[in-house]
């Protein structure tokens, strides 16, 4: 009996370092939390610079009013808000799973995590390709649907080099995605929940999953 349970601890200690080594596990829920935060600071930002109807914000139908100079001009600005929430979710996510990986003695730069992020960033590199196309054509109102499908398609394509959560989170995003196409009145809004709420939602789940008990 004591043998058997010898063996069983052994292959438990032998699959867990097989899954360190093929696996990175130091991606930190409160990089969730802190990129959702960011994301909803942004949509706030876009909202009270445009200052229209929420439900109709950046709309086929409301972008329809705007001249060729106020496309050009929300177009900065609506890079200008992206580029800055990309790198400010990047920072505090950075700095999240940098500092669970040293409370773990693991680094963060390692063959894993190399792994992890080039399969994010084909699909990442593609989407954001797409969108500067739909921006380029002033189709502004599909650029929100694009992010949110090809960052899911990134997440889910990245989720076999990391925990299986991140997979359920990329199904999401994906189908936020696809209904924002058929529901364009509702970019902003839906911007907001797929890269704000559900990231909050996601990295809150990965804390109290995994990390509450080792803080």
């Amino acid at each position: 009996m004591y043998e058997s349970r010898e063996h069983l601890q052994t292959l438990t200690e032998i699959r867990s370092l097989m899954e360190r080594s093929s696996k990175f596990l130091s991606l930190s829920g409160l990089s969730g939390v802190s990129a959702g935060i960011v994301a909803l600071i942004g949509a706030t930002v876009v909202y009270m610079r445009l200052r229209t109807d929420v439900f109709d914000l950046l709309s086929y139908q409301q972008l329809d009013l705007y001249d060729n100079a106020d496309h050009q001009e929300i177009r900065s600005f609506l890079v200008t808000v992206a580029i800055v929430v990309l790198v400010m979710a990047l920072l505090s996510g950075s700095y999240f799973t940098i500092r669970k990986a040293k409370r773990q003695g693991l680094s963060v730069w390692n063959a894993s995590s190399k792994r992890m992020i080039w399969a994010l960033a084909v699909p990442l590199i593609t989407g954001g390709i797409v969108c500067l196309a739909l921006l380029h054509y002033n189709l502004l109102w599909l650029s929100f649907p694009t992010t949110l499908i090809f960052y899911g398609l990134a997440l889910l394509n990245g989720s076999k080099y990391t925990v299986r959560d991140v997979e359920s989170l990329a199904y999401c995003e994906i189908i936020l995605g696809l209904l924002s196409l058929f529901w364009p009145g509702y970019n902003l809004l839906t911007w907001a929940v797929g890269f704000g709420v559900l990231h909050i939602a996601y990295g809150l789940t990965m804390y109290y999953k995994y990390e509450r008990n080792t803080a």
